[in-house]
């Protein structure tokens, strides 16, 4: 039973977090930002929110430092938007399994290209 409670909680937190993520915050320093997933403790006091920022490493850090910045206003804002007795604490992580997803996706085709050249 908790661990539907949980889930439906880290969707609704992905979702308006993704919308003011893109609408409300207005930091210069955030790119482009999109919330991979959430993952929230079963007591409901932390979520790790996954991000996956398109860019270098320093657009991924300064992304990261103004979404720090921003998580009292993030959390002020989660706590209207949605009812619960506590707000978790956020906590910013990025999401490197796309970028990892993608060099697989590469190196299969370079095998694949390899394989027909040689015969």
């Amino acid at each position: 039973m908790a661990k539907i409670r949980t889930g439906r909680v880290g969707e609704q937190i992905k979702k308006e977090l993704s919308v003011l993520i893109q609408s409300e915050l207005k930091d210069p320093r955030i790119g482009f930002i999109t919330v991979t997933g959430v993952d929230v403790t079963n007591d409901l006091s932390q979520a790790k929110v996954y991000l996956s920022v398109f860019g270098e490493q320093e657009q991924k850090d300064n992304s990261l430092k103004a979404l720090d910045k921003a998580n009292g206003f993030l959390r002020s804002e989660l706590g209207k938007r949605i009812r619960l007795r506590h707000v978790p604490e956020l906590i910013f992580k990025i999401d490197e399994s796309i970028a990892y997803g993608s060099r697989i996706e590469k190196l299969l085709g370079d095998i694949g290209t390899d394989k027909n050249e040689s015969q």
